[in-house]
């Protein structure tokens, strides 16, 4: 099993309780298909660099996990079927990066605690 991370860009049109939904779809996509979800970070409304489909902010959403590489192909497709998801973007996380993203979640939980 590979670590990925992805991050995608919900619309901006939303309630809170709809993107909250729309997050546990692709959470759900996920753990079907035997991914184990290790960090889940919600960023909050942000401007866009530039407009997609007429909007210039959306939610975005970062979710870090490890799965078998067949998983990431569901994911995709979770991705385009779902109108509500502007962007996405999935990477494998090497060694390194991994353990930048593990120090950065101990760093975070540090400060909240």
């Amino acid at each position: 099993m590979n670590q990925y991370e992805t991050v995608f860009i919900l619309t901006p049109v939303l309630s809170d309780e709809q993107m909250k939904e729309a997050v546990n779809k692709i959470k759900g996509v996920l753990t079907k298909y035997g991914a184990e979800i290790i960090n889940e970070e919600n960023w909050g409304l942000k401007k866009l660099a530039y407009s997609i489909e007429k909007k210039n902010t959306g939610f975005y959403e970062l979710i870090e996990f490890k799965a078998a590489p067949e998983v990431l192909k569901k994911l995709e497709v979770a991705y385009r079927r779902d109108e509500k998801v502007l962007r996405f973007l999935t990477v494998k996380m090497e060694k390194y990066a991994a353990e930048y993203a593990e120090k950065r979640r101990n760093n975070k939980s540090n400060k909240e605690a």
